[in-house]
């Protein structure tokens, strides 16, 4: 029998902060991180050890007894965050829906109640697993007690048992954890210990003296300031080790059967389930019929399921999962409608007159894929009214079917007629193949609840479920869940594809109608018709017009990075006198830190593994040659896979050039992003990253053309400040970095080495990151003591810059958020939490949102710009990348000068900020070259 304890507090805080930069919130504005993650963690237990018997242990409200004994016990800590505070109750109602037994004895916290049930278990011959990160609980592991341990930033699970954590800790028993937690104290715990002992003292002290108290008696055999410190604290250690001390005596019965698994209270937990808005979760743990999908078997073998700890993560297009119907939601047997299939050419041209006469219509393709360059039209659907909707299926040859599309040329082509859709890019730019140039006003419904609300799911079964209460007729239904198995669209029959087909224009036209109405009353109006919906049209000709690259340029270059990379690696076994797997981050830590000892007390994670981050082996690269080796290595290997031999496998084989996609509903900020491939990770300052930008090249007999934004970001930070030193910098043409560190270190302009300069821009554009003294001084690669002055001299230098950045945050605390110059607004739930690390991240965005925000919108402005001067003037040229504050564009050489004044005239005209807005530009036969 196997009885697993969950620390319920443990398991809720790693749950909350698991998602602290990208947390989880629902259309009702709850953060739902803690609840979502702890579920899975549950879901993920029950699936893998498919215990007999479970309990969930919290900590009571209130203080405990080692708090009556120690006012300072867990003084340390921060206010727990507010959202954490709102889940726990939530948790509680879901424990109850899963029928598993709570416990929660007052005065005595988790640990205590974990430890008595376990070691009474244990006598009942239960194995026990007690599930926590917390390593107090190895003082009880035994033969058949276990800590279950989450593995760190990740899924899984490690299991140890008393050899495990003697292995670990170099202890002769489990018991002298106490003793070690009571020498060395506990941060975490704020158990104060022996000042100056640290794990390895106190671990050398206990395998020869076994317990503190042999240890406090031997005094007399040690020597030096180690023999004063004990003697000292003699009275504080033994305290700390009773602090340390899981009880296991706590007044608490263990009945077996009140553990034992029972089975799930489907409904209840589908009404919580469905509160939360946890789709996906309602479909992977309740069945369609409303029984679990994890029912209770009792055995005793082991399942090695692999957990999806953080699915519902992934954008909803990434999720592999069998979405069900649960209750709560209408589909379309519920409800009235009309759905025509329209096959005849008397009905087509019936349906086009219909279309015509239209002053708005929602359209949408179905296809034969997800990239919209190679993909072939499966069909078309459209409606103008609520309820009813019409689909028109396309044959798979080619010729025939733009026979049937050009039909529709007079309704796509009319500009007086708004087309509607959800991800309408996709649509605009798979009608271009068919020569159908997709004209007028645009709604995109994904682009507009984007606006709304920033940080949530924008696909359509997502928002009909919210805003519609309806669950619609989802993809896996049709042509099978992922794999090789599944079918394509074109394999069905129309009659097949009608319903789902017409079932789209339809709820994305009733969206619509939902999602203008929040627009005007968020004020996003401007927003969403003046720069993100006329971006669509601009982005879709980007991406169907591509880039060309040069695949035998990055052949060539990728032999020669491979030989290198070959001699590097050589290079590191010769350093570290081994071979081992340089890949591998565990081997990585044994050569540094335990082989060649590179430094004397190395990061460790929670589970015991050496830190090897980038990062951290930057911050060491003095101590050996083998850290600036590895990152090297590193490097190269990154380059190789992502870029360098991945670039030309995706280039089409239609026109042989690379189509990225751009994403205008991905980043919180409002920056553009893009895929297959990302092209703003591509690394711009190393010799290898320039060489990927020379495989971009201009067409034949044109010319590659880059103009970006000259410190953008500092522009609006002096706008939005209006720092008067800073305003003047930029307005009377100065290097800006110069200019700061001349103030800074109180020199004239002419007398700033290169290292002030260096000093100065990474405080310039720190600042605006919300930098910290610590933070500054790992950049800089100095003392803490002069980062701190460099901070202090910066805010002399621009008093405006802080006030700024206090108001900002201020604004925050009153509205819950913050906006761009353009009314872009990036919601702050946690700036007014107690929880200082919670608090901290929101007021970092409250400074930084506005600026990176607005610095996003002007580039977005100008784009449209540019996009629209190039049509009205006749331009051939064309605009084919866009990398943050750079834009890049494939030229023909007759038109160079035109397209330098329309891009230059139109980037630094986009917006009117109290400083002049700047753009670089340059040409060249490839991208390097041009920038």
């Amino acid at each position: 029998m196997k009885l697993f304890l969950l620390d319920a507090y443990a398991l809720i805080y790693r749950s909350y902060y698991a998602f602290i930069k990208s947390p989880r919130v629902n259309s009702k504005g709850q953060n739902t991180s803690a609840v979502f993650g702890f579920v899975n963690t549950l879901e993920e237990l029950l699936r893998k050890e498919n215990p007999t018997h479970i309990a969930v242990a919290f900590d009571p409200p209130g203080g405990t007894f080692r708090h009556d004994a120690y006012e300072q016990y867990k003084a340390q800590r921060q206010e727990t965050p507010e959202d954490i505070r709102a889940a726990v109750p939530i948790i509680k109602e879901i424990i109850a829906a899963y029928n598993i037994k709570e416990l929660e004895v007052p005065r005595y916290e988790a640990d205590d109640v974990i430890g008595t049930i376990a070691k009474k278990a244990e006598k009942e011959k239960f194995d026990v697993y007690m599930m926590t990160p917390d390593k107090d609980y190895g003082q009880l592991t035994s033969d058949h007690i276990f800590m279950y341990k989450p593995k760190f930033a990740g899924t899984g699970f490690d299991t140890l048992d008393a050899k495990a954590i003697m292995e670990k800790y170099e202890l002769t028993s489990p018991e002298q954890m106490i003793d070690l937690l009571g020498l060395m104290g506990d941060a975490s715990d704020n158990i104060p210990g022996c000042p100056g002992v640290g794990p390895k003292t106190a671990q050398k002290l206990l395998a020869e003296y076994g317990t503190i108290e042999n240890l406090l008696e031997n005094t007399e055999n040690i020597k030096g300031t180690l023999k004063l410190r004990l003697e000292e604290c003699k009275e504080q250690i033994i305290f700390s080790k009773f602090l340390a001390t899981i009880k296991t005596d706590v007044p608490v019965e263990f009945h077996k059967d009140e553990f034992k698994r029972k089975e799930i209270d489907a409904e209840k937990l589908s009404a919580l389930f469905e509160e939360l808005e946890f789709r996906t979760l309602i479909n992977r743990v309740l069945k369609k019929d409303g029984t679990p999908a994890n029912p209770v078997r009792i055995t005793t073998t082991h399942e090695a399921i692999q957990g999806d700890l953080f699915a519902e993560l992934l954008p909803p297009s990434d999720q592999n999962i069998d979405i069900n119907s649960y209750s709560g939601l209408q589909e379309l047997k519920d409800i009235p409608h009309e759905y025509h299939l329209i096959e005849k050419e008397e009905e087509i041209i019936d349906l086009v007159s219909k279309l015509s006469k239209q002053e708005f219509c929602c359209f949408d393709t179905e296809t034969t894929g997800l990239d919209p360059n190679v993909s072939e039209l499966v069909g078309m659907s459209f409606s103008f009214k609520e309820g009813e909707a019409y689909y028109v299926p396309v044959p798979a040859d080619f010729e025939e079917a733009r026979k049937i599309v050009e039909q529709f040329r007079v309704f796509f082509e009319n500009e007086k007629i708004e087309k509607i859709g959800q991800n309408i890019k996709y649509d605009i730019i798979v009608l271009k193949k068919y020569n159908i140039h997709v004209r007028g006003k645009l709604f995109d419904t994904m682009i507009a609840h984007y606006l709304i609300n920033p940080e949530l799911r924008h696909n359509m079964d997502y928002m009909a479920e919210t805003y519609l209460k309806y669950r619609t007729i989802h993809i896996d239904e049709l042509i099978g869940s992922r794999g090789k198995n599944q079918l394509n669209m074109r394999s069905l029959r129309p009659e097949q594809i009608k319903d789902y087909a017409c079932e789209d224009a339809d709820i994305t036209l009733k969206l619509k109608f939902i999602l203008e109405k929040a627009i005007q009353k968020q004020d996003l109006g401007n927003l969403l018709y003046e720069i993100e919906l006329p971006l669509i049209y601009v982005l879709a000709d980007m991406e169907y017009t591509g880039v060309k690259l040069d695949k035998s340029a990055l052949s060539e270059y990728s032999k020669k990075l491979t030989l290198q990379l070959q001699n590097i690696e050589s290079d590191i076994y010769r350093a570290a006198e081994q071979e081992f797997n340089i890949n591998s981050a565990k081997q990585v830590g044994e050569i540094l830190f335990d082989k060649l000892k590179i430094v004397d007390k190395p990061k460790k994670t929670k589970t015991g593994q050496y830190v090897t981050s980038e990062e951290t082996l930057e911050s060491m690269k003095d101590t050996h040659p083998i850290v600036g080796q590895i990152l090297e290595y590193r490097g190269l290997k990154k380059l190789l896979s992502t870029y360098i031999d991945a670039l030309p496998l995706l280039v089409s084989p239609l026109d042989g050039k690379l189509h990225t996609s751009y994403n205008q509903t991905v980043t919180a900020t409002g920056r553009l992003s893009s895929s297959n491939p990302n092209l703003q990770n591509i690394p711009i300052r190393e010799d290898q990253g320039r060489e990927i930008r020379k495989a971009f090249i201009a067409d034949e007999g044109c010319v590659f053309f880059s103009a970006d934004y000259s410190q953008i970001e500092l522009r609006i930070m002096a706008h939005l400040s209006q720092d008067p030193n800073m305003v003047d910098a930029f307005n009377e043409g100065e290097d800006i970095h110069a200019a700061t560190a001349a103030k800074i270190y109180k020199l004239p302009i002419n007398e700033v080495t290169s290292d002030m300069r260096r000093k100065a821009k990474t405080a310039n554009f720190g600042i605006i990151y919300g930098i910290s003294v610590f933070g500054l001084a790992e950049r800089l690669t100095i003392p803490r003591g002069e980062a701190k002055e460099l901070i202090d001299g910066y805010f002399d230098t621009y008093p405006k810059v802080k006030e700024y950045m206090d108001k900002s945050i201020a604004v925050a605390r009153e509205k819950n958020y913050v906006e761009t110059v353009f009314g872009r607004k990036r919601f702050l739930p946690d700036i007014n939490s107690r929880n200082a690390t919670v608090r901290g991240y929101a007021e970092r965005n409250a400074i930084n949102a506005p600026i990176q925000g607005s610095a996003a919108d002007i580039i977005k402005v100008a784009m449209n710009h540019i996009f629209d001067r190039f049509n009205r003037e006749n331009i051939k040229s064309k605009m084919i990348l866009q990398v943050h504050d750079e834009l890049n564009f494939n030229v023909f050489e007759d038109e160079l000068d035109r397209v330098r004044k329309i891009v230059i005239e139109e980037m630094e005209n986009a917006y009117k900020l109290i400083v002049p807005l700047k753009a670089d530009c340059g040409k060249g036969k490839n991208w390097l070259e041009a920038h």
